[in-house]
């Protein structure tokens, strides 16, 4: 039997999944190709909030998982802010090192091997330096409280969908009332026009891996918020990622956030229907 919590449960799984969404159809849209790494982006974002949360810990003289629930039990701004710096980094080390040569010569079959080839040496390098095992940025339980009448959400779930909205917004203003964000607009369209009225393809190409990043590395967190961290996150996030972005039209920002929600809901309202195992 469906009912409102399970509609809850899928707004707030498609709020997880509609950052990563988002920064894949960024780049798919400007940048012109899917690039299969973005889903390790996000586990490396976790990874970095993980590691980071590991040593104020260990300064706090506190054990591995014994922070509260971590929006208000932790300084989670910090936190974001370390898988933000990583991520972000490694887009664009990603960008300058292997998908630029490559766009030059004007290979996109070339890029989108590529960019799944740089997932499995990701993935491999993530395995190797945390281990296989999954790990939680808290074991202690999480009470739900109910916010409306048959609804309940944990404060950390409250934080996912609040953070969401924030930055959807701020994504929305960057791209409609900033410079940077009118050119990649018109880089999405036409970049060698682009080219033309003076705007560096290249700057603007970098400015969306670093913020395509920086999504992914905020997804990354608030999923490890909501369950765990483990070398293979970001890859089996990239089926409904894709098909978000697919759904939502390939290139648009608000349909991939729309697409991610439809996608979100779809799953956990199929739950009670036809059972988790499916």
């Amino acid at each position: 039997m469906i009912g409102v919590q399970d509609l809850a449960n899928g707004i707030i799984l498609g709020a997880t999944i509609g950052l990563g969404a988002v920064g894949l159809t960024l780049t798919y849209s400007i940048l012109g190709f899917a690039n299969f790494a973005h889903g390790e982006l996000i586990t490396v974002g976790a990874y970095a909030a993980l590691t980071l949360l590991w040593m104020l810990a260990a300064l706090a003289g506190l054990g591995l998982g014994q922070w509260g629930p971590l929006s208000f039990g932790a300084p989670v701004l910090l936190l974001l802010a370390a898988a933000i710096v990583v991520s972000a980094a490694l887009a664009l080390g990603l960008e300058r090192a292997l998908f630029r040569p490559l766009r030059r010569r004007g290979t996109m079959i070339g890029l989108v091997i590529a960019s799944f080839g740089a997932s499995l040496a990701l993935r491999s390098v993530v395995a190797f330096a945390w281990g296989p095992e999954p790990w939680y940025f808290t074991r202690e339980i999480a009470i739900a409280r109910e916010v409306l009448p048959g609804v309940r959400v944990t404060a950390d779930q409250l934080f996912v969908l609040g953070l969401t909205t924030a930055l959807m917004a701020g994504l929305h203003a960057l791209l409609t009332r900033t410079t940077l964000g009118r050119a990649m607009r018109a880089m999405s369209e036409n970049p060698a026009l682009l080219a033309v009225t003076g705007i560096d393809p290249a700057a603007v190409a970098r400015s969306t891996c670093a913020i395509g990043g920086a999504l992914a590395a905020v997804a990354g967190l608030l999923i490890g918020l909501t369950g765990q961290v483990r070398p293979l996150l970001g890859f089996e996030l990239l089926l409904p990622l894709f098909a978000a972005v697919i759904l939502g039209g390939v290139g648009s920002v608000h349909g991939a956030l729309v697409g991610s929600l439809v996608v979100g809901v779809a799953e956990a309202l199929a739950v009670p229907v036809i059972g988790a195992e499916y």
